[in-house]
């Protein structure tokens, strides 16, 4: 049976290019006189009404610029072709790590082009696999996902959280692992969840129900944390935390794997938490053991009344510390593995050793150590590449991970404590030469010469001739660290020739505390300089140049892109912000965007965070003229992390103020979030329109050709 694939060649088209730059006669967007004062300073903000994006205003707006952006994508000669491509591409199974409960085996697979991944379960790990879970059955369209499962200690329940269309909001069910039978049990308004079990019951957090009408954009304040009864209706559970004088705070609470004690984290941002511990066999009093949120404690588990936590609490690039639960004070703290050159990013417990994953250049590597510190082994995992999941239990020797790499499809593995023996459980199979690839990494000067480390794959028979189309991808916040993963969606870009480019700037967790603390606040700017460097380092040394430069970035990657785009659109041809943060003066005022503060600061701390915020802001910044590279600003309905007004009101100013020149669209995606649970046709559909976008934009045309 003959298949279609890309040839590793673009060709220049004399009529897309032309086409390009062509005005495009953009929706009305109403400027309204809204303004805020600032320390004295007034500043407009004539987009507010789009905040309200549940009015029928704000829809019909939404309607408009789909039908543009839509209608301009339909133009494209070869976006059918590119989004078969890409689907036969995505069409593979794919499995996860196993979890072994204590009696069960669960995983996820998902086959071929099924919207959502299945949840299986086996009595052993060579046995029957049947299914426990099938989220593709909970509604038509695959935009209900499971978002989150916890087995009770003894493995007879399973809870699971169910989020619908991408939104941060779940509602957890229970079901009887041995018969697959639905309990009554059904919790509302839960988000920012874990599910701890302890008895016949769980540990859960929620916020109050939202108003309706506004439960997508609304402020999330007052999170508490309950314990709910298995067979209880939820107005029963039992309020076990709340923080009545701190409504920006979170909790969650977590319970060790005997079901001894619980652990209660209260946060205030993304990093750092107070810790809290309960004994419930003795149903003692809560008692503090770590105040502030300066640092972080995470459980990795117990023996007795032993306690294992990774923390940065004395150690930038974190280290493992074991507390007495009986004699918590910090005093008493001890030592197990100290911190090292390299990343300590988590730890997890498997036959009575500890599992420990490092990061080494923005690469994992693991090691194995006994209980006590001591290092027994290191595990050769043969190339750069991301350690993504490690699952084990403590009476079992055997622990599971997976590994990727960009040109590494997700492998899953079981690997012996005791002797390092590993064995592949899984590896996908599909039609992809991968030899044909290759990744280097390169370490280049930011503006104030900081050495930035940067991944690019590309072909390996790759002409450095400044005109191969090049996709650089950022990030650079929140302590989140860019190791070299796969993802399908990159090979059809790879395979016309494509570059791949990732670049790890300061603001991620790549080399600890001090790497990330330098691109937050008041030193944002360096992440905008790190990712200009890239492109100019990218451009110096002939792997592109601008008029093949595309550049993307989602959530605070979405911030990235809009920023770097109004401080240098003349590097970039093509620019993608997705789900960004571009309102930098109201993003705290939003569902959880107050969490955001200790990356970011507000503009109600001072006058100077003010000012500094304001000078980077994509939506403040957007310069007049009609010289911007081809944007197409994508989110969704559903999104209530970074809510949907973030991007109306960037591109809304973006049509305004750059109505000329290369294209200002915006691609509203209804029934979709942040990004979490997105079906696979969904995703299929998204990347056909952006790679569409970008080899268009370029003056470029995929060839395609029968095998």
């Amino acid at each position: 049976m003959n298949r279609k694939c890309f040839l590793a060649v673009l060709s220049a088209s004399t009529l897309l290019g032309a086409g390009c730059t062509s005005s495009v006669p953009y929706p009305e967007s109403v400027r309204e006189d809204t303004k805020d004062t600032y320390f004295g300073t007034e500043v407009a903000d004539p987009y507010r009404w789009l905040e309200n994006d549940t009015t029928q205003r704000v829809a019909a707006w939404v309607q408009a610029q789909n039908a543009l952006t839509y209608s301009y994508l339909e133009k494209i000669p070869f976006r059918d072709k590119l989004r078969g491509r890409i689907s036969e591409l995505f069409n593979f199974d794919t499995e996860s790590v196993p979890q072994y409960t204590g009696k069960y085996y669960l995983f996820y697979k998902k086959e071929g082009l099924a919207n959502q991944s299945v949840l299986y379960i086996k009595d052993s790990l060579n046995g029957e696999a049947r299914v426990l879970l099938d989220p593709n059955k909970l509604s038509s369209d695959g935009t209900v996902a499971l978002s989150g499962t916890s087995v009770s200690n003894d493995s007879k329940y399973l809870a699971y959280q169910v989020a619908d269309a991408g939104s941060d909001w779940t509602t957890i069910h229970v079901l009887d692992l041995a018969t697959g039978q639905q309990l009554p049990d059904k919790l509302a308004w839960t988000k920012f969840s874990g599910m701890a079990w302890q008895g016949d019951g769980f540990y859960y957090s929620r916020y109050n129900a939202p108003e309706a009408g506004k439960e997508l954009s609304n402020i999330n304040e007052y999170h508490k944390l309950y314990y709910h009864k298995l067979g209880d209706p939820q107005e029963k559970d039992r309020l076990v935390y709340e923080m009545p004088d701190a409504p920006l705070r979170n909790v969650y609470g977590t319970t060790t794997e005997d079901g001894r004690y619980l652990f209660i984290s209260e946060t205030e941002s993304t990093e750092g938490n107070s810790l809290y511990m309960k004994d419930l066999v003795a149903d003692g009093e809560i008692t503090k053991i770590a105040d502030g949120f300066d640092y972080s404690y995470t459980l990795v588990g117990n023996i007795g009344d032993e306690a294992y936590f990774l923390t940065n609490d004395g150690a930038s690039r974190y280290r493992l510390i074991k507390i007495d639960l009986k004699a918590p004070e910090r005093a008493n703290w001890k030592e197990v593995i100290a911190e090292q050159q390299s990343v300590l990013q988590g730890v997890t417990m498997a036959g009575g050793s500890l599992v420990a994953q490092y990061m080494v250049d923005a690469s994992s590597r693991m090691s194995i150590y006994n209980l006590e510190g001591k290092r027994q082994r290191d595990i050769d995992l043969g190339a750069f590449g991301t350690v993504g999941a490690v699952s084990g239990r403590q009476e079992n020797e055997t622990f599971f991970y997976n590994f990727s790499s960009f040109i590494v499809p997700s492998v899953v593995y079981s690997c012996n404590v005791n002797t390092g023996e590993r064995q592949e459980i899984f590896r996908p199979q599909f039609d992809f030469d991968f030899s044909k690839y290759v990744v280097e990494q390169q370490f280049y000067p930011s503006k104030d010469g900081t050495k930035i480390p940067l991944f690019i794959v590309h072909r390996a028979d790759l002409k450095k001739d400044g005109k191969a189309p090049t996709l650089l991808y950022g990030y650079g916040g929140f302590n989140i660290s860019l190791t070299p993963w796969f993802s399908t969606s990159r090979l059809a870009w790879l395979e016309q020739g494509g570059v791949y480019a990732v670049a790890n700037l300061r603001g991620g967790g790549e080399y600890g505390d001090s790497w990330h603390n330098a691109g937050t606040k008041l030193n944002k700017q360096n992440v905008f300089n790190d990712f200009i460097a890239a492109a100019e380092y990218l451009i110096s040394e002939k792997y592109t140049s601008t008029p093949y430069l595309a550049i993307q970035g989602g959530s605070n990657g979405g911030l990235l892109v809009g920023a770097v785009t109004n401080q240098r659109p003349d590097l970039f041809r093509v620019a993608v912000p997705q789900v960004g943060v571009m309102d930098m003066l109201r993003y705290q005022k939003f569902t959880i965007g107050w969490a955001w503060a200790g990356d970011y600061g507000t503009s109600e701390d001072s006058e100077e965070m003010f000012k500094y915020l304001r000078g980077y802001s994509p939506l403040h910044n957007i310069a007049e003229g009609d010289h911007y590279p081809a944007v197409m600003v994508m989110t969704g309905d559903h999104d209530d992390r970074v809510v949907p007004a973030h991007s109306f009101k960037y591109a809304a100013e973006l049509q305004y103020k750059q109505a000329g020149g290369r294209p200002k669209l915006i691609r509203i995606e209804t029934r979709a979030g942040h990004g979490a649970g997105k079906p696979t046709a969904l995703t299929i559909a998204e990347l056909a329109d952006i790679y569409s976008f970008m080899f268009y934009n370029m003056g470029l045309e995929p060839k395609f050709q029968e095998k």
